[in-house]
């Protein structure tokens, strides 16, 4: 086993460097002169940075492939206002000699908890053909292993082993509140879209040692996969009513929004309009702590969100809730 040393997040400029870390994207480019040059991302639990390649550039190339465990030697150096890594040399790793706890970074939370909180609310839904689709997908312990480990996203939000959890919690939460809040919400089906809309998730994204898109996940998108795992369970399922079981399935196509940001379908019922607005509120919060949380600036105001497009005022003397932190407001919390 070798035993990772230096974690990206304390890389400072002037650090030399002779460790492990994940190649999560590389690009081959060319000089004005025509030589190559090659532009990489790497990654570690603990965020990631950018590097360059200058020398033996061919050869490097050929040796590693994206999402390899990589060795890499080299220096940090400082472009645009933030480190870049400098290296020299860079070898693929087998996964068998690294510990992969090192690359992924995980919730804080106790999962086992979390889960149980969720199969709890689960069972308060009076609807019974909800409930016999959730004894469904709980009496698989398949898919209850990949539920609990998944990610959420790849980097905006909850992008971390049980970020899945962690969101569809929350959002399950924040649905059960809203629903006693507005007269006329179906609330079973309010939650169970809160839990099952980024189901197909456990099968968009690999994470063995870096969060990346499967192939079934870039072809089809978690909402097609998502609707394909539920549709199977229904389909085992005596007595469902289709025009219920295609307003859960309008909740999973919709969530997004609208079509530029991947909806099949704007939410076209209450319970959908909801979720969307459910799963934008819990999003934008984790990712915006996250950002709070690992941004460099000890100022006032952090740095400038580029996907956003703003500072994000921290006030003084307020600390950054960091993300999993088990505030109230947190899928830990009792609310």
């Amino acid at each position: 086993m070798i035993k990772k040393q230096h974690f990206i997040r304390d890389l400072a400029p002037g650090a030399k460097v002779d460790d492990l870390f994940v190649l999560a994207e590389r690009v081959l480019a060319q000089k004005k002169d025509g030589n190559p040059y090659m532009n990489v991302v790497l990654t570690d639990r603990s965020g990631q940075i950018k590097g360059v390649v200058w020398d033996q550039v061919e050869q490097i190339a050929a040796a590693v492939q994206g999402g390899d465990i990589v060795k890499v030697a080299g220096h940090v150096s400082e472009y645009r206002g933030a480190p870049q890594m400098v290296i020299r040399a860079m070898t693929a790793v087998d996964p068998m000699r690294a510990d992969t706890a090192d690359f992924l970074p995980s919730t804080d939370l106790d999962v086992e908890q979390l889960f149980e909180r969720l199969r709890g609310l689960t069972r308060t839904l009076q609807t019974p053909w909800l409930k016999a689709l959730f004894d469904s997908f709980w009496a698989d312990p398949a898919f209850v292993a990949d539920f609990k480990r998944a990610p959420a996203a790849k980097m905006m939000h909850h992008a971390y082993i049980g970020g899945l959890l962690v969101h569809c919690l929350s959002m399950a939460v924040l649905a059960d509140k809203i629903a006693a809040h507005y007269s006329g919400v179906d609330r079973d089906l309010l939650i169970a879209g809160a839990i099952l809309h980024d189901i197909g998730k456990v099968r968009e994204f690999t994470y063995t040692a870096a969060i990346d898109y499967s192939d079934e996940g870039r072809l089809l998108s978690h909402m097609v996969i998502g609707l394909e795992m539920i549709e199977k369970r229904l389909q085992a399922m005596p007595n469902v009513p289709p025009d219920q079981a295609n307003l859960l399935k309008h909740l999973i196509v919709s969530h997004h929004g609208a079509p530029e940001f991947g909806a099949v379908e704007p939410p076209k019922t209450i319970e959908a309009v909801l979720l969307h607005y459910i799963d934008e509120l819990d999003s934008k919060v984790n990712a915006i702590r996250d950002f709070m949380a690992k941004d460099a600036s000890d100022q006032t105001w952090t740095s400038y969100h580029r996907v956003l497009g703003r500072h994000f005022y921290r006030g003084q003397p307020r600390s950054v809730v960091k993300p999993d932190s088990g505030g109230n407001d947190t899928p830990a919390g009792t609310g």
